[in-house]
C-alpha cells in the first residue's frame, strides 16, 4: 500500500462508511488512514449536487489528508488467548461480555477455562493451531477460539467438530468472509450432511429453519457469535447490513428420503463422498416459503418453483453478469413428499436442475433493465457480452428484446436441498449473495474418541 510505502494518500469514502473505514484500516494495519468523506449516498444525487458536495466538501479534505500528518494512535493491545477478562457471577459476566461487543445480544454462556477444556476434549487438534487468519479484523482462527465461542453460543462440547469444520470454510478464500458486513445484509446458512445428523440429534423434520433444537440452533448462533468475535463484523462498525437477516439455524437435509429416492445429498454437490459427515456454507440475503406446492407429476409442481426461483433472485443477476460473472447459487430447499413425488416419476436431482435452469427464466430486456437502472450498473447489453465471450450464448439467441434468458449459467448452478415436514407439500427459495459468500463446503474431521 501506498501509506506503507510512506506515500501519503486520501480514501474517497461515503458517509455512511466512514466509521467502517476506521475500524477497517485497523485490521488491515493501516491505522488513521486519511479519509475524504463524500456527504450522503451518490446514488441518491442529481449529478450537479455530486458536484457541488466534491468541490466544497471532499476536495478540502483530500488537501488537508495529502499535506497535513495525521495524528498518532495508541496501540490498544487485546487479551491474550487465556487471559481471564472478567470475574464474578453469570450476570456480571454477561454483562461485561455485551459492554465490551462480545456478545449477540442474548446472554452467553460463560466460557470458563473448564467448559472449554471439554470442548477441546472432542478434537485431536492443537488448541494453539490456525485455521487462517480472518478479515477484517485480521485476527488468527484458532481451534482454542472455536472452543470459546462453542461454549458462549450454548453448544454441547460434542458439536466440536462441526464447529472446527465450519470455521475451516469461513477461511477458505473461496467463501469470501470479508464480504460478510456488506450492506444487503446476507447471512450464512450452513446445510449439515451425514450420520453425525442423527448421531448429535439434529432435526431434519418438521420445523426445519426453526429455533427450537438445540443443536441446529446453538450451532447457527456460533456461526455469528465467531464472525463478531474473531472476524470482526461490528454492527455500526464493520458490519453494514442496512437490513440484517439474524443468524440462521443449521438444516439438515433429511438423508433417509434421499437414500429412499437415490437421489444424492448436497455433501455430493460440493465435491464430497455420500455418507461423509460435513458442512455446506452459502451466505444468502434472504428468502421465502412456497406452500401447497400441488400436482402429482413434476410437470405439475415445477413451474410454481420456477416462478419463484427468479423472482426471488431478482436483483442478484447482478451475479449472473455485472461485476458476478456467474456466481449465482440459487438454493431450493423442497419437502421430503415433493422430491419422493418428483422421483415417482423418475426425475434425477439433475432433471430438476434442468428444468429450473430451462423455466426460470425473464424477458432480456427485464434483465438488461434490472442491470442498468435499478442495480445502476450502466448501459448493459447482454448480446455485447456473448459477443466477447463474457457469458454463455444462452443469453443471446436472438435479437427479440422479449427472449427468455436464464438466470444462472448452467443447470448445475442450482443448489437443491430436501428436508422439512415430510407430509407437508412446501418448498423455500434463498436468493443468493454470489461471490459474496460462495457455497464452501468442507469434511468434519471426528477425534479418535468419536463413540456415537
Amino acid at each position: 500500500m501506498c501509506e506503507a510505502a510512506g506515500f501519503p494518500t486520501s480514501s474517497l469514502t461515503c458517509e455512511g462508511f466512514v466509521r467502517q473505514a476506521a475500524v477497517t484500516s485497523v485490521g488491515l494495519g493501516v491505522p488513521n488512514i486519511p479519509v475524504a468523506v463524500v456527504p450522503g449516498h451518490i446514488g441518491m444525487k442529481t449529478p450537479q449536487e455530486l458536484r457541488d458536495d466534491v468541490l466544497n466538501v471532499t476536495l478540502d479534505d483530500v488537501v488537508k489528508n495529502l499535506t497535513v500528518m495525521p495524528d498518532a494512535i495508541r496501540d490498544t493491545a487485546e487479551p491474550r488467548a487465556r487471559d481471564i477478562v472478567v470475574k464474578g457471577g453469570f450476570r456480571e459476566v454477561n454483562h461485561y461480555f455485551v459492554d465490551h461487543e462480545y456478545s449477540d445480544g442474548l446472554p452467553i454462556i460463560p466460557p470458563t477455562r473448564v467448559a472449554v477444556d471439554e470442548f477441546l476434549r472432542y478434537t485431536d487438534r492443537d488448541p494453539d493451531e490456525s485455521l487462517g487468519t480472518l478479515l477484517p479484523d485480521k485476527r488468527s482462527a484458532t481451534i482454542w477460539s472455536i472452543a470459546v465461542n462453542g461454549v458462549m453460543a450454548g453448544c454441547r462440547p460434542e458439536y466440536m467438530p462441526i464447529l472446527v469444520a465450519l470455521i475451516e470454510a469461513m477461511c477458505d478464500p473461496q467463501y469470501g468472509v470479508e464480504h460478510s458486513g456488506n450492506t444487503p445484509g446476507a447471512d450464512t446458512l450452513i446445510i449439515l450432511n451425514g450420520p453425525i445428523i442423527r448421531q448429535l440429534g439434529f432435526n431434519y423434520t418438521q420445523g426445519a429453519l426453526r429455533d427450537g433444537f438445540l443443536p441446529n440452533t446453538s450451532v447457527g448462533r456460533f456461526w455469528r457469535l465467531y464472525l463478531r468475535n474473531v472476524a470482526g463484523f461490528l454492527l455500526h462498525k464493520t458490519d453494514k447490513a442496512t437490513f440484517g437477516n439474524t443468524w440462521r439455524v443449521v438444516l439438515a437435509e433429511n438423508e433417509d428420503v434421499l437414500a429412499k429416492i437415490g437421489w444424492e445429498p448436497n455433501s455430493v454437490e460440493m465435491g464430497l463422498k455420500a455418507g461423509e459427515n460435513t458442512v455446506t456454507i452459502a451466505r444468502y440475503t434472504g428468502g421465502g416459503s412456497l406452500s401447497s406446492v400441488s400436482g402429482s407429476t413434476p410437470e405439475e409442481m415445477l413451474p410454481y418453483l420456477a416462478d419463484t426461483v427468479q423472482r426471488f433472485n431478482n436483483w442478484q443477476v447482478t451475479f449472473t453478469t455485472s461485476h458476478g460473472m456467474g456466481t449465482l447459487r440459487p438454493l431450493v430447499v423442497i419437502s421430503p413428499i415433493i422430491a419422493e413425488q418428483i422421483a415417482k416419476a423418475g426425475w434425477s436431482k439433475a432433471d430438476v436442475k434442468q428444468y429450473l435452469y430451462e423455466h426460470a427464466r425473464r424477458p432480456a430486456s427485464e434483465f438488461e433493465r434490472q442491470l442498468r437502472d435499478w442495480n445502476i450498473r450502466g448501459v448493459w447489453d447482454l448480446k455485447d457480452d456473448v459477443a466477447h465471450g463474457r457469458i454463455p450464448k444462452a443469453f443471446h439467441e436472438s435479437d427479440d428484446p422479449d427472449r427468455l434468458v436464464p438466470i444462472v449459467w448452467k443447470s448445475e448452478d442450482y443448489m437443491i436441498a430436501v428436508s422439512g415436514d415430510p407430509l407437508r407439500n412446501n418448498a423455500y427459495v434463498f436468493a443468493h449473495n454470489g461471490f459474496l459468500g460462495y457455497p464452501t463446503g468442507k469434511k468434519i474431521q471426528l477425534p479418535k474418541n468419536w463413540n456415537y
